[in-house]
């Protein structure tokens, strides 16, 4: 599977089989602070576990930064 992460190309052999699978790869110790969006809609955190994936989908991930 294609995915465009932050207007960056990856390729999945095996795919994660929904939105929540994929941030637990890409951010395994971090669980709040963050935004997604896919095919530029916002997503809830709380749909991630049902928001299934689709092969050259575009995903955006904002983290949220401490500062001042």
């Amino acid at each position: 599977m294609e995915l465009k992460i932050n207007h960056q190309l990856r390729f999945f052999e095996q795919p994660p089989s929904s939105l929540e699978g994929l941030m637990l790869l890409e951010f395994p110790e971090k669980s709040k602070g963050i935004a997604v969006a896919i095919n530029n809609q916002v997503i809830p955190k709380t749909a991630w576990a049902t928001t299934k994936l689709q092969h050259q989908d575009s995903i955006l991930i904002i983290a949220a930064t401490q500062g001042g």
